[in-house]
């Protein structure tokens, strides 16, 4: 691991950043082949950028008509701070899902009969968008499979109140790696703002860059490596579950008490599941390491919606160093294994 360090190929001290963030980088779209596995995969869809840009409208805030930061304006940040900062490194494209479709018409189309609406009179835009852009360049392996750096972003305006003028705008996102066999997500503490808020392009071209900055990548692949040096009997993994399903129960007081879990009782079916299923990270004879228990939870999450998807990808990185450690005598994950 001393081997891997991530740094911009040329000093940021002194730049002016809001110099870079006036104008979004325009990327240019390439056709790529049809993915097996996508980062997240419940109620979302593939589009591209060039859709988001020609065919989306620009939700307001109400009460003064400002406009909102546009999800392309939004991905088009982040892809130029990711230049900006690792010159010299490949980018890809982004890859982009959304969900939940709000419809709307033009106002010359308001009286028209559902069935005779053209495309010309109808008005759309995604609720919900998420975005991931790998870093080919910058990878590294751990138990076998590769790793590469990934960069995203989600966006969801339930997150936000537009009925009312113009304030703060609320983004998650992150830096961290995928899990190159199944698209799984690693986020990790020092590379997630789970409620970045902004007001601009040039806000959250900075922020985004003062993350890259704060985030260790050597500390990150060194935590993903410990964890194949934990095993999990059967026995173990069966407790885990079983008090996974408990936690929803407990009551209010006690739940407090214990480390927060926020992945659903379906997710955790799934886990479950895969433990005998899965074909890269079911259990073996020796038990089930504490990377494969990791995959199957991030693979468990790829069924979340959009808006809760990093703060579960997160709380999935938490769960499996907790109990990993609590394997080592750390009593903080304790009561999911005892």
């Amino acid at each position: 691991m001393t081997n891997l360090v991530i740094m911009p190929a040329k000093a940021k001290k002194g730049m002016g950043w809001s110099d870079f963030a006036e104008e979004a980088t325009i990327i240019e779209e390439t056709a790529k082949p049809e993915r097996a596995n996508h980062f997240i995969e419940a109620n979302t869809m593939e589009i591209d950028l060039q859709h988001l840009k020609s065919d989306c409208i620009v939700p307001v805030f109400s009460k003064d008509n400002e406009l909102t930061i546009s999800h392309n304006a939004f991905i088009e940040t982040v892809w130029e701070a990711a230049n900006s900062f690792f010159t010299g490194e490949r980018i890809e494209n982004p890859e982009i899902r959304v969900s939940h479709i709000v419809k709307g018409r033009i106002p010359e189309a308001i009286h028209k009969p559902a069935n005779q609406l053209l495309e010309s009179d109808k008005t759309q835009y995604f609720e919900r968008m998420m975005f991931c852009i790998e870093v080919p360049t910058i990878h590294e392996t751990v138990e076998g499979n590769k790793l590469a750096l990934s960069i995203g972003g989600v966006r969801a305006y339930n997150h936000m109140n537009l009925y009312c003028k113009k304030t703060v705008e609320k983004f998650k996102v992150f830096i961290g790696f995928k899990n190159m066999v199944c698209c799984n997500l690693c986020v990790y503490t020092d590379g997630y703002l789970s409620n970045l808020e902004v007001s601009s392009t040039n806000d959250l071209f900075r922020s985004v860059l003062e993350m890259f900055n704060r985030y260790d990548p050597a500390k990150h692949i060194h935590l993903m490596q410990t964890l194949g040096n934990s095993h999990l009997s059967e026995h173990q993994f069966a407790q885990a579950i079983g008090k996974m399903r408990l936690y929803q129960c407990l009551p209010q007081g006690y739940q407090k008490s214990v480390p927060r879990l926020l992945i659903t009782d379906t997710q955790i079916n799934s886990v479950a599941k895969a433990y005998f299923q899965d074909v890269n990270f079911r259990c073996s004879d020796n038990g089930l390491s504490m990377w494969k228990f990791y995959n199957l939870l991030t693979g468990a999450n790829k069924s979340s919606y959009i808006d809760s998807f990093l703060d579960r990808a997160y709380n999935a990185t938490e769960i499996a160093t907790g109990i990993n450690a609590a394997l080592h005598g750390d009593g903080r994950y304790s009561w999911f294994i005892d």
